[in-house]
């Protein structure tokens, strides 16, 4: 290298720093130019990269083959071209080649109709587009967003293509472009996230494309239902981006998505999944997009009809779990249109629906006829069916009088105040308090009388007055008040009756004999608890809060047995509040005794008192009678007429086991603190009291028919022959419930006695040791030679107990006894080694004179350590 190629390559400053070529001073005196080098490693540089490299396919001569005018006609040529695209991106497409493999399947799809060649090639790309793409650096990502969400737009365009393969490769394509996480592809670009996709796919029109190829699929279920399912996944997963962009079901709003669905839900379908999935994707609609705009769509009579066809299709055909869930949900979809929608009436108005619902404003019937609704279920109806008209009769005044409302409501309202009894049940939310009586059905009356007549209607208020509404309402509201409702009684009775009611329940039981009045006046306290406070809630809290449950319970341990039955059903219906249930069970009695050993302490002196078959322990004994009292058994069965009732159903009555068992329903039957093992064994005929009962009361209907000589059916006898010996059975499995039971406390007896006789023999034999160890002990301290013995013995024993037995011929043995030691007791691991001070020749210091009153200088003190 001569010097003019040394002097261009580098060059030293004075500092010794070598300049690289291009970087040497203009002039001698001028500043130096330093040079801006930006170090660039890569990951290829360092090696460490993972996966095949993926090299770069010239794309553009593939598309001016296939556009060409030259060579537009080789097909061969193009199906090859578009394999070796497949082959080389069989790990996916880079975001940056994604416009010209969609130009390259846009030239197919034009090309589709003339020459079916393209179409498996087209169909091998679309499965690579089904892959994240690939991403050569972190911000290819935001420099390619726009370009990825054109693709996947392109994608819905592609829709055109009348193929049937292309058309369901698509929506393949879309559900694992959108729903599949990114999968570990050996090459050297990274794949975009499953979040990127899916943000992706919200940014583009593919919902609104997807919604308007269903056109192009009305005779071709397969792909319809390919389609439905993929729009069944963007608007389930709706709202990823909803602040910053138009969701999918916004999309799909715009393309009249729910008019689409709603018009063909009833289209032929052997499989069953139009229906289902076009009902689910209008119910993601009303959920995440505009339910306005939803009901605006399906606002027109073609869309009503079809949601009506299939309702009643699901109501009629519709078995299984399936069926009805789908019913349910044409039914809420239809109720929140309806809701959304101002124009809905014209629908009720034109399908007769107050005539529907008022053929429920009736009397009540006692009993129902065959194939209709029985009782309580009638009840329930016709309370929604007020319900519903209480809010559509003001907004349908034409129709409510074409159904003669005014009328029916006052024949109602006059049954309802009439002598007739009516025990309601009381069931749902609309039957709150109408239980055995008809406070519901008046109440929803009045109320509906109310909404129609706040419309202020000069024909409905004439008509209404024309029938006597008047003077009814005002017999309606004498009998209110000179008879008000057990609840306001109670919420009048407040918290200083309650304050008082306390007050008397403190009374001491010790005063019940005295002949003062005192159980009359305790009496009372208990019933007016039972009428005055059960029932209101806001007394019932109150009556807790002052532990009015506590006192009851401890009036029920300590009162004579015939104040038990007042106590129990009062307590009983107590426990209707949840609330009172925790108190009952942290209630404990003089002795530690819980709530639920005290009422199995009751339960076996009731059937002692009726001398049921019980042993010694409480179990049963007759497993045919379980329940049988003595004197139930002596009266035996008697044929009695149907209006009498039997011994069985008066045995109910007579004693308290039936409101016992009641009340462990409410407390439950496990896990109750306090218990002993014969509380167990009474609590397993407890649990099973009322199908013991319902087993005595078929057994007194096959012998009441017997006795009668009436011979039931084949079936009938049948049946009372499986309860009869399931009941028996059952009794058994009591039976043997009892005796492991009780087994199992005869073990535990025998093992709590062998332990504490195992106890006093090892006190015996410890008292035994130290008489012992004290005569060895004196014997050693008074005889050398029994001292030496016991030396001997002991080193004999730890020699024994050593891992190595020749470990004190080996050469580095130390040995640590002291042999004119003649004690048995171990010496400690420390020994105080006391010596002088050591003072060398030349260091020897001056002594000191004498001085008494000082104290001598302490010996230095060292500690070995010795192991042994």
């Amino acid at each position: 290298m001569d010097t003019h190629a040394l002097a261009t390559a580098s060059r030293t400053d004075p500092l010794g720093h070598t300049t690289l070529a291009g970087t040497q001073r203009t002039t001698d005196t001028g500043p130096t130019k330093i040079p801006i080098v930006a170090h660039i490693i890569t990951d290829d540089d360092l090696e460490i990269l993972q996966g095949s490299k993926l090299q770069p396919l010239n794309l553009k001569r593939v598309i001016k083959l296939l556009t060409d005018p030259h060579s537009m006609m080789l097909y061969d040529r193009h199906v090859n071209a578009l394999q070796r695209i497949c082959r080389h991106y069989q790990k996916g497409i880079p975001m940056k080649e994604l416009v010209q493999v969609f130009k390259i399947l846009n030239v197919c799809a034009d090309r589709m109709d003339s020459q079916i060649l393209y179409e498996q090639p087209v169909v091998d790309i679309l499965k690579l587009c089904a892959l994240p793409y690939l991403k050569e650096k972190s911000s290819d990502e935001l420099t390619y967003e726009q370009i990825v969400i054109e693709s996947v737009s392109q994608l819905g365009y592609l829709m055109r293509i009348p193929s049937d393969i292309i058309r369901k490769q698509i929506c393949r394509t879309l559900q694992a472009f959108y729903n599949e996480s990114s999968i570990v592809q050996d090459v050297q670009h990274k794949p975009s996230s499953l979040s990127y996709n899916r943000r992706m796919v919200e940014m583009s029109d593919i919902s609104e494309t997807l919604v308007k190829s269903l056109a192009l699929l009305e005779n071709n279920l397969d792909i319809k239902l390919q389609v439905l399912s993929v729009l069944q996944d963007l608007s389930r997963n709706s709202g990823f981006l909803q602040a910053l962009f138009k969701n999918n079901c916004e999309q799909m709003l715009r393309a009249e998505a729910a008019k689409r669905l709603c018009l063909r839900l009833m289209d032929p379908d052997p499989s069953g999944q139009l229906l289902f999935r076009s009902i689910d994707i209008i119910w993601n609609l009303l959920e995440y997009g505009d339910k306005h705009i939803v009901a605006s769509q399906l606002n027109n009579i073609t869309c009503i009809s079809q949601l009506r066809d299939a309702f009643i299709f699901q109501m009629t055909q519709g078995y299984s779990h399936y069926d009805r869930q789908l019913r349910n949900d044409l039914l809420v979809i239809s109720s929140l249109v309806a809701e959304s929608c101002p124009d809905a009436p014209f629908i009720l108005s034109e399908g007769h629906l107050l005539l529907a619902l008022f053929s429920f404003v009736r009397a009540n019937e006692k009993q129902s006829r065959p194939r209709e609704w029985s009782v309580a279920q009638f009840e329930e109806m016709q309370l929604h069916a007020m319900s519903v008209l209480s809010s559509l009769c003001p907004l349908m005044l034409e129709d409510y009088m074409t159904c003669q409302g005014s009328t029916r409501l006052l024949l109602l309202l006059e049954w309802c105040v009439g002598p007739d009894t009516f025990g309601g049940h009381g069931n749902s939310f609309h039957g709150t308090s109408g239980r055995g009586n008809k406070k519901a059905q008046m109440r929803h009356c009045l109320r509906l009388m109310r909404s129609v007549v706040s419309t202020e209607d000069e024909v409905i208020l004439q008509d209404l007055s024309d029938q006597g509404a008047i003077n009814q309402l005002l017999g309606v509201l004498s009998t209110a008040f000179t008879k008000s409702a057990d609840q306001y009684d109670a919420e009048l009775f407040g918290t200083l009756g309650v304050d008082t009611l306390v007050r008397h329940l403190k009374t001491d039981v010790k005063l019940l004999n005295s002949g003062l009045g005192h159980h009359k006046l305790l009496l009372a306290a208990i019933d007016c608890v039972w009428c005055s406070v059960v029932g209101c809630y806001i007394t019932e809290d109150y009556l807790l809060e002052k532990e009015g449950v506590y006192l009851l319970i401890d009036l029920l341990e300590m009162s004579p047995k015939n104040m038990h039955n007042l106590i129990v059903g009062c307590l009983l219906d107590l426990c209707e509040n949840p609330k009172t249930v925790n108190h009952v069970l942290t209630w404990r009695g003089q002795n530690g005794s819980t709530a639920a050993h005290l009422f199995c302490e009751m339960w076996r002196n009731e059937e002692a008192e009726i001398g049921a078959s019980r042993d010694e322990n409480g179990a049963i004994t007759d497993v045919t009678k379980p329940l049988m009292g003595q004197l139930q058994e002596e009266r035996g069965t008697v044929s009695l007429p149907s209006q009498f009732p039997s011994q069985a159903i008066v045995d109910v009555s007579e004693n308290m086991r039936a409101k016992i068992y009641s009340f462990f329903c409410k407390i439950g039957f496990t896990d109750l603190p306090g218990l002993t093992v014969d509380d167990h064994v009474t609590l397993t005929i407890i649990e099973k009291y009322l199908d013991f009962k319902i087993g005595e009361v078929w057994t007194e209907i096959m012998k009441e028919l017997e006795m009668e000589n009436v011979r039931p059916v084949t079936p009938d006898a049948e049946a009372m022959e499986a309860i009869s010996r399931a009941i028996e059975e059952r009794a058994q499995i009591v039976a043997a419930t009892q005796a492991e039971l009780l087994e199992a406390q005869r073990n535990q007896d025998i093992l709590d006695e062998q332990e504490f006789y195992a106890e006093i023999r090892e006190n015996h034999r410890q008292a035994e040791k130290r008489e012992s160890d004290f005569a060895a002990f004196t014997l050693r301290v008074s005889s050398i030679s029994h001292l030496k013995a016991a030396k001997k013995r002991q080193e004999l024993s730890i020699d024994a107990s050593r891992i190595q037995p020749k470990y004190r011929d080996i050469d580095h043995f130390h040995d640590t006894t002291l042999h004119t030691l003649r004690t048995t007791v171990f010496s400690g691991k420390h020994v105080k080694v006391e010596t002088p001070p050591r003072v060398t020749e030349g260091e020897r210091p001056e002594l000191a004179p004498y001085d008494p009153g000082e104290l001598p200088p302490l010996n230095r003190q060292f500690v070995k350590h010795l192991t042994i």
